[in-house]
């Protein structure tokens, strides 16, 4: 059992290594941005993440708010 359990934080550890090794070995590494923000190509099509969307559809006017300025 206890042979077990230290294998598995050993294949933990070394994953976790694996893992990092471009933040750990590489000055100034960083994990990739996988935000949809962080994507150009999304961006030029005019794909957004769904908080950038809401903000956009609540600055957008509603029917009623352009009918009161076509009246002024």
């Amino acid at each position: 059992m206890l042979i077990t359990l230290l294998l598995t934080v050993l294949i933990l550890v070394i994953c976790a290594m694996l893992l990092g090794i471009k933040i750990i070995f590489v000055k100034g590494g960083k994990f990739p941005n996988t935000h949809i923000e962080g994507n150009p190509a999304l961006g030029k099509k005019g794909i957004h993440c769904s908080s950038r969307q809401d903000k956009d559809a609540s600055l957008e006017k509603n029917l009623f708010e352009r009918l009161e300025e076509i009246k002024k």
